[in-house]
């Protein structure tokens, strides 16, 4: 017989007697996968009153009952030098005695890489270790981050700290029943040298016994793959100079007084050092973008890269930018992350398997989510559950590592891994029908919310909740609010605006678009309007509504001068908007579409066009009082005002923004104040440009500043920079340098962000006022 005497004469008694392993595990009063692993022999020597159970279950006589006792005790672990197993109060002499039991640590992995902030951590609590208090690290996280492979290695880093031994358990947490704390209690109780007779029946005694052995001790345990808190509780020294390590897939949020490790995805360079210590620095340093482009394919999940570096290992002739490619095609990205029996689908499967119906339902569905995150209530849509019951499926999701949760945000996120995983779930598990029901049912409610909160920013309205809402109990309240859900869900309101046209809804879209377009003022920086007038275009012609394609064909205009400087797509959309408006007898929108062409032909060089235009705009809206067609006679006004200055005609554009100042401090009947207010700001940095043009720097600043607190107030960046901007300039040919660098500084930052076209100018005017310092700093020396 091998070293399995145990194993295989229990395995030859019971195919002898026709016995299935159920069976025997049942009569015994054992689990079938504490039989398994003494037939396999990962259990060499069970206690004796197992083994008489297993004897009496059999039917054996006590010949054959002896020899299994005895193969029994020949498989219990011995201390060095062959003395027998440890009482209960024993304690080893030190590492060498600690170090011969079942329980040793893996194997540690030499190409290991990255985590030494982690490890540093582990490290001060063994150094600092209190054993009036020992540590417990609890390291957790989404599968795939290497949390084994970390602990295992920071065991094996950490050992000379503890001397008398290392021990290492893997609790099984994924299995569908993981291993019990009894049986843990047992196995950690033998390697530690507790005799079989000494380890009491009940967990809690064992649990007290264990606590007892290690008080004494100085020990590292790592407890692998834990299934949740009420398995590991017991397992946990009281007190004694140890150190304990945990590993799960769940956060293990209610063990209490631990420490807590989290493991992060690596940095680029991280995953590349990963693949370099694999298969070599010659090949990485050869195709060095190729590694970084797999680093990204494979999401920086350690255990993606490990594959992916294992496959290449294998196959030393083939290239990395071949398996790039592999990788690049989408749908087949998991299947080829393969390597032997190293399968990322694997890890995912794992986790999905353990969870209920209803989250499993809840991760495939929010693969359907739009953008880098979503919230509960656009998962509760999409799975086609209460929202309540929703947000529990997300937290247990979030338990299990599988969503990652916002830092500050009610909001949710998939690793790009972990979000192909349960897109294929979602093929394999749902009727195509139901997944368009979800999409539809989530579009529906989303569009409607997006136009309600977007109907808060025009400012002819003034009820609390705009009508539409679908949930006015969950409705943003506010222009903040309002704010904060439309950029949030972003994503989600325009996917859902796509889907409302595709499905022929063109009213929706229509009605969305329009109520939108107060809040693209104040979010000009957005380069999505285009994609959402266009899409409001389109649903015109096909209502075939002159009118309402005329309306959106301005607004389009107006998205391709101000927010994608596009200006012959202004004009074409400029012209188009004029001839509808022409055909619909609309005098406010002919006003409008001659406006947008005058400012795509100033900025496209045509500005004697462009001031003609402006003057037929301006005829065609005068004398009227209705509240829309004054407000856009104020606009037009200001633009020929801006045109006559770009035309050096500084005078007159002068006196022509001196008139819409006076029409906004007259006000314009059945308009509300704020807005007004915004006309006014608009007209005061037009008046402080005319002024500055005219070198009357002193008279600038006033009504620059008076433009940009109100833009500011407002949030309303890509109003408030150019004013900030034009302050900057005025503020240095006052000669007040420090002022004007401070706010050129944040000029230029933010004009960056916003991709503004007088970005470059905000660098000029920093280097000047940069130059300036330099100067005044060689003369005063």
């Amino acid at each position: 017989m091998s070293d399995n005497k145990f194993g295989e004469l229990l395995h030859a008694l019971r195919t002898g007697a026709g016995i299935s392993q159920e069976r025997l595990a049942q009569r015994a009063g054992v689990s079938v996968r504490a039989l398994s692993d003494m037939e396999r022999g990962r259990t060499r020597g069970p206690r004796q009153r197992t083994v008489e159970a297993l004897v009496a279950a059999l039917g054996v006589d006590g010949v054959v009952g002896h020899e299994l006792e005895e193969a029994a005790r020949s498989g219990r672990p011995r201390t060095v030098g062959g003395a027998g197993p440890r009482s209960a109060a024993g304690r080893g002499s030190g590492a060498g005695s600690a170090a011969v039991h079942g329980l040793a640590l893996p194997r540690d992995l030499c190409d290991f890489t990255a985590r030494g902030p982690a490890l540093a951590g582990l490290r001060g609590l063994a150094e600092d270790l209190d054993p009036a208090r020992p540590p417990v690290a609890v390291i957790c996280g989404q599968p795939g981050l290497g949390k084994t492979a970390f602990a295992v290695h920071a065991a094996h880093t950490l050992a000379p700290s503890f001397p008398d031994g290392q021990y290492a358990v893997d609790l099984r947490g994924m299995d569908p029943k993981p291993t019990p704390p009894r049986e843990v209690l047992a196995r950690l109780l033998y390697a530690l040298g507790v005799a079989e007779t000494a380890v009491p029946a009940a967990t809690d005694e064992r649990s007290g016994l264990l606590r007892s052995v290690l008080r004494e001790r100085r020990v590292l345990l790592l407890l692998d793959n834990a299934a949740d808190e009420d398995q590991v509780r017991p397992l946990l020294p009281g007190h004694g100079a140890c150190l304990t390590l945990v590993t799960s897939r769940r956060s293990l949020a209610g063990l209490e007084a631990v420490h807590r490790t989290e493991l992060s995805l690596l940095r680029r360079e991280e995953a590349v050092e990963l693949l370099t210590r694999v298969i070599g620095p010659e090949r990485v340093e050869r195709e060095a973008q190729a590694a970084r482009d797999l680093a990204e394919l494979c999401g920086y999940l350690p255990l993606a890269m490990r594959i992916a570096a294992q496959r290449l290992a294998s196959r030393p002739g083939e290239t990395l930018a071949k398996l790039v490619t592999q990788l690049t095609a989408h749908g087949d990205r998991l299947d080829t992350l393969r390597a032997g029996s190293l399968q990322i689908r694997s890890a995912f499967t794992l986790s999905y398997a353990q969870l209920s119906p209803a989250a499993r339902t809840v991760f495939r569905r929010a693969s359907l989510a739009c953008g880098p995150d979503f919230s509960p209530t656009t998962a509760a849509l999409l799975a086609g559950i209460p929202p309540r019951q929703a947000a529990r499926c997300i937290e247990r999701l979030a338990d299990a590592g599988l969503l990652q949760p916002h830092s500050t945000a009610d909001r949710y996120s998939f690793h790009d891994l972990l979000r192909l995983f349960a897109a294929e779930q979602l093929v394999e598990d749902d009727d195509p029908t139901e997944i368009a029901a979800a999409q539809d049912r989530a579009a529906r409610w989303i569009l409607r919310r997006a136009t309600a909160a977007a109907l808060r920013f025009d400012a002819d309205r003034h009820q609390d909740a705009p009508e539409g809402d679908p949930d006015l109990a969950t409705a943003p309240t506010g222009h903040e609010q309002a704010r904060i859900w439309l950029e949030a869900e972003r994503p989600q309101w325009l996917a859902a605006l796509g889907q409302a046209q595709a499905a022929g809804r063109h009213q929706q879209v229509i009605d969305a678009a329009e109520a939108m377009h107060w809040f693209s003022d104040i979010t000009a920086h957005w380069e999505l309007w285009a994609e959402v007038f266009q899409r409001a275009v389109d649903s015109a012609r096909a209502l075939g509504s002159r009118r309402d394609e005329a309306v959106h064909l301005n607004y389009l205009a107006w998205t391709y001068n101000f927010c994608l400087n596009d200006y012959p797509a202004a004009l074409a959309a400029a012209q188009a908007a004029l001839a509808a408006a022409y055909e619909a007898a609309d005098r406010l929108q002919t006003g409008w579409a001659l406006g947008y062409a005058a400012g795509a032909l100033r900025r496209l060089g045509r500005i004697d066009e462009s001031i003609v235009r402006l003057h037929e705009a301006a005829a065609h809206l005068r004398n009227h009082t209705d509240p829309q067609v004054r407000l856009a006679e104020l606009t037009i006004l200001n633009t020929l005002g801006q045109h006559l200055r770009y035309a050096n005609r500084t005078d007159e554009a002068l006196v022509i923004h001196r008139r819409s100042e006076a029409l906004c401090l007259a006000g314009v009947p059945g308009k509300p104040h704020d807005l007004i207010a915004t006309y006014l700001a608009q007209t005061r940095h037009n008046l402080g440009s005319d002024l500055m043009a005219l070198g009357r720097w002193v008279q600038a600043e006033s009504p620059l500043r008076a433009a940009l607190a109100h833009f500011e107030a407002g949030r309303m960046p890509a109003w408030s920079e150019p004013v900030r901007l034009d302050l900057g300039i005025t503020l240095r040919h006052l000669n007040r340098h420090h002022e004007a660098r401070a706010t050129l500084t944040t000029a230029h930052r933010t004009l960056v962000g916003l991709n503004n076209p007088r970005r470059r100018e905000a660098a000029d005017e920093l280097c000047q006022v940069t130059a300036g310092f330099a100067i005044a700093g060689q003369t005063t020396g």
